[in-house]
């Protein structure tokens, strides 16, 4: 009987988390990590690993959380898919690239322009790099960013159909009332006839294949991002009257200053027409739906020959407000629309079922995953290798997360305080110890001077003007 032992090096950088395979009638050979990349759209901490909503179903994500370690206090760069993505997948910040909105090109930005993305680093470095689904802002044509890979495939496949009636949306809100894309109802599609299914199988496909060289798969899940159109049967699942609601406190914009988002239009139809549940059901269905996509894909890597070498990531690119702060959106700087989920499996080194309470950045997964492959470090890396944390997750770690949306609004996130401060000048500061829905705002307290004396240091030094977006 064959057998694999896997053992871990940390003598040399070069060497670092490098598995070896040994066997009575082989050599043994140096293996190195394969990586695969899982990203789920603006999936927020509704999930079961994180707590976020005691009616959520993941159980696919709750096994893989059991298995790795669970950041607990993950944050996004930017709180809205295109500049989230940009910075997570080139290791720059926005307030360094001046991408801040979805209208942008990633490579419109000069800073980003020749920019080597995750998998160009990797693929520089010998590994085969694949995707498909969204990675980059797009899952097809030019803001997928299809060059940064050396096999690109394109996404194919929709959601089936939605009823609705003459001049209301599928949810029951009349149209205009409520954002166009601000929409959800099951259809009438199979789950195996649906994108992101056929997404998650392709990468299943990927991973019975030889390779003559490690390899780098990406597999982006478009789901729980609207419009909330997934399969009958995952409604089902969560019957409308029974959906609990988050907690919403009506007179939170009280000591908010001007400078930021205000409520959505979306919040005041949700209200007025009594849908607060309905829209809790159905984004609990579309992440139950991608949580079935992700089993499929997590399935297939547990029965394949690169199960003991193969690092997990599964990351969402932001979260997701369900009517906190009065709004049915992202866009913001506060807690609902900055955290979102992150788990990380490394064969050999994480512990199963551990959880860092450490706040990080989704701008640390690009050295991370260098370091932990052995590869050359990327000196243009805005981020930190959270690598020390993998190894231990009671490792102390100093280092706050930074969320910026649009030019020069920033937000900073240590593990007590919460500190956003506006292009303007205004403010807002909340102590996560005390207040974690961010009701009440301290920064006009002189009581809590110093702490924003001390969280602005990691204010980015540079704003970069927004880019505009060139013809193409």
């Amino acid at each position: 009987m064959r057998i694999l032992f896997i053992f871990i090096t940390f003598g040399f950088s070069i060497l670092s988390c490098r598995a070896t395979e040994l066997g009575p009638d082989k050599e043994s050979k140096k293996q190195p990590y394969n990586v695969l990349f899982i990203s789920i759209d603006d999936l927020n901490d509704w999930t079961g690993f994180a707590g976020g909503h005691p009616q959520t179903q993941t159980p696919n994500m709750d096994k893989l959380a059991q298995q790795g370690v669970v950041f607990e206090e993950a944050f996004c760069a930017a709180s809205l898919c295109n500049p989230s993505r940009a910075a997570l997948m080139s290791g720059y910040r926005p307030s360094s690239t001046g991408v801040y909105g979805n209208g942008t090109q990633m490579r419109d930005s000069d800073v980003l322009k020749h920019a080597l993305t995750i998998p160009q680093w990797f693929s520089k470095h010998g590994y085969f790099t694949t995707a498909r689904g969204k990675i980059f802002h797009s899952a097809n044509g030019e803001k997928a960013d299809t060059v940064s890979w050396d096999k690109w495939v394109h996404t194919t496949g929709g959601y089936g159909a939605v009823k609705k009636q003459a001049g209301y949306l599928a949810s029951g809100i009349p149209k205009g009332e409520a954002d166009e894309n601000f929409d959800w109802g099951p259809t009438d599609a199979a789950f195996e006839e649906t994108q992101d299914y056929i997404t998650a199988k392709w990468a299943a496909d990927q991973l019975e294949k030889d390779y003559d060289k490690p390899f780098f798969l990406a597999c982006g899940i478009f789901r729980p991002h609207l419009k909330w159109h997934v399969p009958q049967e995952f409604f089902d699942k969560f019957p409308e009257e029974k959906m609990i609601l988050p907690d919403v406190n009506e007179e939170d914009y009280d000591d908010i200053p001007s400078s930021a988002l205000q409520p959505s239009k979306n919040y005041f139809a949700t209200k007025k027409y009594k849908k607060q549940q309905a829209a809790v059901q159905a984004y609990l269905a579309c992440i139950n739906y991608a949580d079935q996509c992700v089993g499929v894909v997590l399935d297939a890597l547990s029965k394949s020959k690169y199960a003991d070498n193969t690092i997990v990531v599964l990351w969402g690119d932001h979260g997701w407000h369900l009517g906190e702060k009065l709004r049915y959106k992202k866009f913001t700087l506060w807690e609902e629309a900055c955290k979102m989920p992150l788990i990380i499996k490394v064969p050999g080194m994480t512990e199963a079922g551990v959880r860092c309470k450490s706040p990080v950045s989704l701008m640390d997964l690009y050295p991370t995953l260098l370091e932990l492959c052995g590869l050359p470090a990327n000196p243009e890396n805005e981020g930190n290798s959270i690598v020390p944390l993998l190894k231990d997750v009671n490792t102390i770690w100093n280092k706050p997360a930074l969320t910026t949306m649009h030019y020069n609004r920033h937000s900073v996130r240590s593990k007590k305080w919460r500190y956003i401060r506006y292009q303007d000048g205004a403010e807002e500061l909340y102590n996560h110890e005390t207040d974690p829905m961010e009701w009440e705002n301290l920064a006009n307290n002189p009581e809590y001077d110093f702490v924003k004396t001390e969280l602005a240091k990691y204010f980015p030094a540079v704003n970069h003007p927004e880019v505009q977006s060139k013809e193409h």
